[in-house]
């Protein structure tokens, strides 16, 4: 399989924070939409954003609650969306296309994971895929005009190591055919994640759109986790017994500023000029692994290996979720 999967030497690594990518970099005039915005990842990568120039928006279900989180964080725009509403998508997603901005950089970074209990969206589809996936593949879609304005656009995916955990069953992606895993699903969604950006780099080169997808590394202060107890956190290496995370970023424990680095460096690095759909980690692209490795437990905990692994790089599923995900939506 060929794949531009290779390190570049960033000169950035595991312990570096989206302050250190982002140094000497002016962002003035450019326009971002970080989704997931306000809370974790998605926060520090607004508050790095606004202060390097650029201007936000940030879509959320409840814009109240978001104001408040990003008291602080001036500058930010706080603007209606919900992630599993198709035509809130679509209302945002109009409403933005007729300010007649171009659209820079387009971070998704709202997530959630390991949902113990099989729940569905309410055109049925699984909630994990319905939200780490279809709900920011309708909206890069719907911002496509915004994007191809923008000339030299980036869109980067926050995806995670954790796709190794399940390719996408493309014959069963709501687990109407199989027994619900909250683990399995939650490595679909994230093998998605990195697919979509493989067909939609594909697609957009042309109108100067990259894309990437970023694994920012195991960060458990962002509620990403709040469907684990404290000893499956403890059983992952992430808190003391006491309860308070740990920080290894050589193990892939990171800060919230260190968890961000990655996903910022994709967005604004010049050093990727020129290059989309790839997977990165550690601010740089990650190594393609040509085989499969560990799985399960080992695999939810990020330990072993870095890299991506080959199904969620493979151009032929990449095309094919894309297809399925259009379908699914009514596209």
């Amino acid at each position: 399989m060929s794949t531009p999967q290779s390190p570049i030497g960033s000169g950035f690594g595991a312990a570096s924070t989206a302050a250190d990518v982002i140094r000497g970099i002016d962002l003035r005039g450019k326009v971002a939409i970080v989704t997931g915005g306000y809370s974790g990842l998605g926060r520090e990568t607004v508050r790095i954003l606004l202060e390097a120039g650029a201007r936000v928006f940030v879509p959320a279900r409840d814009v109240a609650r978001a104001e408040t989180a990003l008291e602080g964080v001036g500058g930010a725009e706080v603007v209606p969306m919900d992630l599993l509403d198709s035509g809130s998508i679509s209302t945002f997603a109009n409403r933005f296309l007729e300010t007649g901005l171009p659209l820079h950089i387009l971070v998704t970074s709202a997530g959630i994971m390991a949902v113990p209990e099989l729940t569905r969206d309410g055109r049925g589809h699984e909630l994990q895929f319905a939200t780490n996936h279809l709900g920011h593949f309708q909206l890069a879609t719907r911002l496509w005009p915004a994007l191809k304005k923008a000339q030299r656009a980036r869109v980067v995916a926050l995806s995670s190591r954790g796709h190794r955990l399940s390719p996408v069953v493309l014959d069963d992606i709501d687990f109407e055919h199989r027994p619900y895993d909250p683990w399995a699903a939650y490595g679909q969604s994230k093998t998605a994640n990195i697919l979509f950006t493989v067909e939609l780099d594909r697609r957009g080169e042309k109108d100067g759109i990259r894309a990437f997808a970023v694994h920012p590394g195991r960060i458990f202060e962002t509620g990403l986790a709040k469907h684990l107890s404290h000893d499956a956190l403890k059983g992952l290496g992430a808190v003391s017994e006491d309860g308070t995370p740990v920080i290894d970023p050589a193990k892939g424990l990171k800060t919230v500023e260190q968890g961000a680095a990655t996903q910022v460096w994709c967005a604004t690095s010049p050093k990727l000029a020129g290059l989309g759909g790839v997977y990165c980690e550690d601010c740089d692209i990650a190594q393609l692994q040509h085989t499969q490795g560990e799985v399960g437990v080992a695999a939810k905990a990020g330990s072993g290996r870095a890299g991506v692994w080959p199904h969620a790089v493979d151009p032929e599923a990449a095309a094919r979720l894309w297809s399925v995900s259009e379908q699914m939506l009514g596209l």
